[in-house]
């Protein structure tokens, strides 16, 4: 009688263990911000990338002109990608192109500006990355178009020509 009910009881104990591992896999902890579209700009104040100078959020984004606000790194190959379109959208006079510099070392970022250009209005320095996360981020690169205070549109990942078309569409 115990030969027969050990093995039972042992496939018993599997099917238990097994069945406790799956739903773990199902319910995960991984943090993901919340999708902040159509809502206000988050309020903020920081240091900007070329100065000491702090500045908060309703200076930055003043008018209610168009902004892009990209969040970039020298580390990032993506960013080093996307930058060529974020050079030529700057060009455009109905849009400000405000960027967030994520956790990055001041002189590599410096270094990456010197050789693909700044297409920067102005550059907020993020150097433990909180305000990016404050935004919403995932990470870099990500971009928000901005009116108004509000938040129009988020785009995760690097920019390509397909978004850049939506972005002067909605700024026309």
């Amino acid at each position: 009688m115990k030969n027969k009910l050990l093995p039972i009881f042992i496939t018993l104990i599997f099917i238990i263990i097994f069945v406790i591992f799956y739903k773990g896999l199902k319910n995960t902890n991984i943090y993901t911000p919340e999708k902040k579209i159509n809502n206000k700009i988050p309020l903020f104040s920081a240091d900007l990338f070329n100065s000491n100078k702090s500045i908060n959020s309703t200076e930055l984004f003043s008018s209610d002109k168009f902004y892009l606000l990209n969040i970039w790194s020298s580390w990032c190959v993506p960013c080093r990608q996307e930058h060529p379109l974020l050079m030529d959208l700057a060009k455009n006079k109905k849009i400000k192109v405000i960027g967030i510099n994520y956790k990055d070392n001041k002189i590599n970022a410096q270094n990456f500006l010197d050789e693909l250009g700044n297409p920067y209005k102005n550059i907020i320095f993020d150097k433990e990355g909180v305000k990016a996360i404050e935004w919403g981020a995932y990470g870099v690169p990500e971009s928000f178009l901005i009116q108004n205070g509000i938040i129009l549109r988020k785009y995760i990942g690097p920019l390509n020509n397909e978004s850049i078309k939506e972005i002067k569409l909605l700024i026309e």
